[in-house]
């Protein structure tokens, strides 16, 4: 690896550790370039060497993030057990907390929050099938159990993450994934 490409990944992970402690403290709205040049300790210019401007900072973190956790989650992996999933996932979030803040509060970040729902969603109709007869269509039920696991995260976190994350795969299982099953999934 070249000076120059271990120069760039600082500076961009100085951006980044900036963008997302001032949007933890601020709220992202609030956040301009010029604070996040401060605090990275870069030059104005050097961030538009980058970026065109702050939602692209934040969707490369973001995207980044997204991509990392649906490489542990995809449904072609040998994962199929939900409190697995569970735990995996909430692990992911207790290692990325910061992001997964920026991520379920900034409206920045809205049609990445939306890209998540819908891969989950996706995931969901891939690996069940709707019972016959079922009284709820798979495509409500699978927008149901995302939409709950994201609100599930989000009270973690806000709680401080008060159990640890193979009991809140436990609790994804219990709560949102054997309720729906009963009724919609084969």
């Amino acid at each position: 690896m070249s000076e120059l490409d271990r120069r760039i990944r600082r500076t961009r992970r100085l951006m980044t550790d900036a963008l997302i402690a001032l949007t933890l403290e601020k709220g992202y709205e609030a956040v301009s370039i010029r604070d996040i040049t401060e605090r990275a300790g870069i030059g104005y210019a050097t961030f538009f060497r980058h970026y065109r401007d702050k939602e692209a900072l934040l969707g490369d973190v973001l995207e980044a993030m997204l991509e990392e956790l649906m490489a542990l989650v995809q449904p072609s992996s040998s994962v199929t057990d939900p409190r697995t999933t569970g735990r995996l996932v909430f692990t992911h979030a207790q290692q990325n907390g910061a992001l997964y803040r920026v991520l379920l509060a900034s409206r920045g970040s809205s049609d990445l929050l939306r890209r998540v729902q819908e891969i989950g969603v996706q995931g969901v109709l891939d690996t069940y099938h709707e019972r016959p007869n079922s009284p709820v269509p798979i495509e409500i039920a699978a927008n149901h159990i995302i939409a709950s696991f994201l609100a599930l995260i989000d009270w973690w976190l806000k709680r401080d993450m008060p159990y640890p994350p193979e009991r809140m795969g436990e609790i994804y299982a219990a709560l949102i994934i054997e309720p729906t099953r009963t009724v919609v999934f084969a």
